[in-house]
């Protein structure tokens, strides 16, 4: 839900303070990066499960108060909608079968949440977008009651002069409309994966993050519905974009792919978040210009697709992350963690690898592939290596998931756990049977009935088992 703050009302005088504040902390972050100041130790990985709270009729419940106050848990926390839960996990170091025991931490958290939603006659299911989900359902009296989301609200329609989000996204189908509000982005849920990584290393793995975006994006689509519509594999990619648009220059848009690859390292990217982007929370705080308070609250208000993010060690020491944020949320915790442990060893293989991806693949290239694997998902045709195109199934299969099983191995996982989760990824590949696409097929199969869908795709991820192994009974 990123940085709480605990009042929306603001004056001229906060956002110039602000930004004082700001830029001071951005030049204070500079010279950590300069002088080696962030913290390095072990890498170590964590995730965030966005989900919906539905009724018994498969529509969003306004249940996500009563589960907070069950549950008293700090890392499960609020999103936008009354009908949105963040689940988290704790921090863990890559080796050994890191990515089991993260997907059972996952698994406990998510059963709590489970209980916790029954007792008030909810269900909690992870999908890219719900197929219930109507347009009425996106409205302000349904936004859950905190400070930031008001604030995030007012601020950007205060960038648009108050006019309304225009959405159009065209795919198999259409979908136009008129939104005067942000709740359009609580249609959208999303697995996030945080990675821990060293400042010296940060351009290449960033960079990297970036190449692999159009990879990961086709063959974890999952949201291929919005309001009745079939649209694009990856639905969220474009309602992300456009539910959040400030209007006005492209370059001050705050969701996105990027403009360039990093330099050096990814200062590049605090720097412009000076430079580009105005203040929308000027929440102004008393703490030294070490904490780095007001940097990462604007951070925060930055969605880039790949986002390089400031941390804390427990002696309060700044580190530096890495947040990947191309991937739906579901379709089962098995699937999470099989995209997590594909993305880890790719991005590690191409990050260290003697040639940089990115002296092979210009940044316009991997831009375009990111919007064609969110069109088309598995079925799309990627640039790759020096201007080649391939089927994106085939470059998985042959050349990723290999990479991905060495980049792994180098970190230390067992082998055991790399052959576990990259086998899902290799298999659904194979078959072409991600959550977007199983839901396209259970609709062919059975017409537009959209709460039989929702409760059909739920009953399937209670199960546990990958995707490719679900029937369309």
């Amino acid at each position: 839900m990123g940085q709480d703050i605990t009042d929306s009302r603001f004056k001229p005088s906060d956002f110039a303070e602000f930004q004082r504040r700001l830029e001071h902390e951005t030049d204070h972050l500079a010279r950590l990066f300069a002088e080696d100041g962030l913290a390095a130790g072990p890498r170590e990985l964590g995730v965030e499960l966005e989900t919906y709270l539905i009724d018994r009729h498969g529509a969003p419940a306004d249940a996500i108060e009563s589960v907070l106050a069950a549950l008293d848990d700090p890392l499960v926390v609020p999103e936008l909608a009354r009908f949105n839960l963040e689940l988290n996990t704790a921090p863990r170091r890559l080796h050994g079968n890191a990515f089991s025991t993260l997907g059972a931490e996952l698994d406990a958290r998510l059963a709590r949440c489970r209980q916790a939603a029954a007792a008030d006659g909810a269900r909690v299911v992870a999908i890219g977008i719900l197929p219930t989900l109507r347009p009425d359902h996106l409205v302000l009296a349904r936004m859950t009651e905190r400070e930031r989301f008001h604030a995030l609200n007012e601020q950007i329609f205060s960038l648009r002069g108050d006019l309304p989000i225009r959405v159009n996204i065209s795919g198999e189908e259409q979908v136009q409309l008129l939104q005067p509000n942000v709740m359009l982005e609580a249609a959208a849920t999303a697995f996030q994966i945080h990675l821990k990584m060293a400042a010296a290393e940060s351009a290449r793995y960033y960079n990297a993050a970036k190449i692999l975006s159009a990879p990961m994006v086709a063959v974890g689509a999952n949201s291929p519905l919005l309001f009745g519509r079939e649209l694009w594999a990856e639905s969220r990619i474009p309602l992300f974009e456009q539910a959040v648009s400030v209007g006005g220059p492209a370059l001050r848009e705050r969701f996105g792919f990027g403009v360039r690859y990093a330099k050096g390292s990814v200062m590049d990217c605090f720097r412009a978040n000076v430079s580009r982007y105005p203040v929308l929370l000027p929440e102004l705080s008393e703490s030294p210009p070490e904490a780095l308070t007001h940097l990462c609250l604007h951070n925060g208000t930055i969605w880039r697709w790949n986002r390089p993010l400031i941390g804390f060690e427990p002696d309060g020491r700044p580190h530096l992350r890495l947040e990947h944020r191309v991937l739906s949320a579901g379709p089962s915790v098995a699937d999470n963690l099989a995209n997590t442990a594909f993305f880890i060893g790719v991005l590690h293989g191409l990050a260290i690898a003697e040639q940089p991806p990115e002296d092979r693949l210009r940044f316009w290239q991997a831009k375009r592939n990111f919007y064609r694997a969110a069109q088309h998902g598995l079925r799309a045709r990627l640039v790759w290596r020096d201007g080649a195109e391939v089927p994106v199934a085939r470059l998985i299969e042959d050349e990723l998931v290999p990479l991905a099983r060495e980049g792994l191995t180098r970190l230390g996982i067992d082998r055991d756990e790399v052959r576990h989760w990259l086998d899902i990824i290799a298999t659904r590949a194979r078959l072409g049977r991600t959550g977007s696409a199983w839901q396209c097929a259970w609709v062919a199969r059975h017409g537009p009935r959209w709460e039989e869908l929702t409760l059909a795709y739920l009953a399937n991820q209670e199960c546990g088992r990958p995707v490719h192994e679900w029937t369309l009974d």
